[in-house]
């Protein structure tokens, strides 16, 4: 994880840094809805369905979502209105993997999700996998309210989820 975040990092710096352009850096939250790996039909809310998508350790990380058309409609307004910056395109709503998961799984009609030990965890899908579900920050769109004028039209994931099944 550790040399993809430095690659990250890199390509932020060069943007923002760039003479030639007024470099715009948007950060996306988990994108969920048509098309996305959390839209109808996606192999990932069948995995929520058959409970092999478990809490791993304390579920301690905080997601941050966006719906796919919000991302789009955030992308419009940073392209009409930003200035040189990061903005994070998430929804109102950060929470915890202990607290959405289970929600969406009960949204799709699903048996809560088993919790399974970190070392569990990073055998099935690695350190990265790990760190995402508990130790994951959430992020703020606040910045992207004030400056962009943007304002998801899925406030939560517990609003979107709902047209997501």
């Amino acid at each position: 994880m550790a040399p993809m975040i430095a690659a990250i990092e890199h390509l932020e710096k060069a943007v923002l840094s760039a003479a030639w352009t007024e470099g715009i850096v948007l950060r996306y939250g988990a994108f969920y809805g048509p098309g996305t790996s959390m839209g109808p039909g996606s192999e990932q809310l069948e995995m929520i369905r058959k409970r092999r998508f478990p809490v791993v350790g304390d579920g301690g990380g905080v997601w941050s979502f966006v719906h796919i058309a919000d991302a789009a409609e955030a992308t419009v307004a940073a392209v009409e209105n930003g200035g040189r910056g990061v903005y994070n395109i998430v929804d109102d709503d950060p929470a915890p993997v202990a607290e959405w998961l289970p929600e969406l799984a009960a949204m799709l009609g699903a048996k809560k999700p088993m919790r399974v030990p970190r070392f569990v965890g990073r055998l099935a899908a690695g350190q990265a996998g790990v760190v995402l579900m508990t130790e994951l920050r959430g992020a703020s769109n606040a910045k992207a309210k004030r400056e962009l004028g943007w304002h998801p039209t899925h406030r939560t994931w517990r609003q979107g989820f709902q047209v997501v099944p």
